[in-house]
């Protein structure tokens, strides 16, 4: 973690949080399913997977409807 760390950073000896990496308001359903769709593909572009749903780890599951490794709330 100590490679990370910024050189600015003259306060901490490690940098664990990636820089620049801010929280955003999700403020419509449209954006809610952008991010659920955008993880939903990680595990597909990394090549690990060739479908969301295959991942074992993916609530994709249970957005097509079969049952995943824990329940999911999909009411927000």
């Amino acid at each position: 973690m100590a490679f990370y760390k910024k050189a600015h950073k003259g306060d901490r000896a490690y940098q664990f949080w990636q820089e620049g990496v801010h929280p955003e308001l999700i403020q419509s359903d449209a954006m809610m399913w952008q991010k659920i769709d955008y993880i939903h593909q990680n595990p597909v572009k990394r090549g690990y997977v060739d479908e969301a749903a295959h991942w074992r780890y993916s609530s994709a599951r249970d957005y097509m409807e079969a049952s995943g490794l824990l329940a999911v709330c999909r009411e927000w």
